[in-house]
């Protein structure tokens, strides 16, 4: 009597099964983790516009005015260490007395829903939607 080999191993059935739910496993989770690494991104830019507006306040301090060359902050990208950079800081001085500091969007970061996110001496903090801040 001949003995019958059984091939173990998949079907196409099943290897096309696994690869559909792997599928839509990453379609699920590939836009959820840029948001995470947006949000990171978002986090450290907004880090960045309250240490210059620490800066600008210190600025005021010792000298009575906010300086309005614009080209006072320390750094005008975000992160400040590292690359690449993700926003551009901008100073905007009205007076001496006014001042709004903004992070605009670059490189990977073009197309954010939160857009150009803004800081004033008084605190108020702006984006273009609301819930970034």
């Amino acid at each position: 009597m001949t003995q019958m080999k059984h091939e173990r191993g998949f079907t196409l059935l099943e290897l096309l099964i696994v690869v559909a739910i792997v599928g839509i496993l990453s379609a699920i989770a590939y836009p959820s983790y840029q948001e995470s690494v947006a949000d990171g991104r978002r986090v450290d830019a907004q880090a960045n516009l309250l240490s210059l507006a620490q800066y600008m306040e210190r600025e005021y301090t010792e000298n009575g005015a906010y300086d309005d060359a614009g080209t006072a902050l320390p750094y005008n990208e975000a992160p400040k260490d590292g690359t690449p950079k993700f926003y551009d800081l901008a100073l905007t001085v009205q007076s001496g007395a006014v001042f709004t500091i903004r992070a605009r969007p670059k490189n990977g970061m073009l197309g954010d829903r939160c857009g150009d996110m803004t800081l004033t001496h008084t605190g108020q903090k702006n984006a273009v939607d609301p819930d970034c801040w």
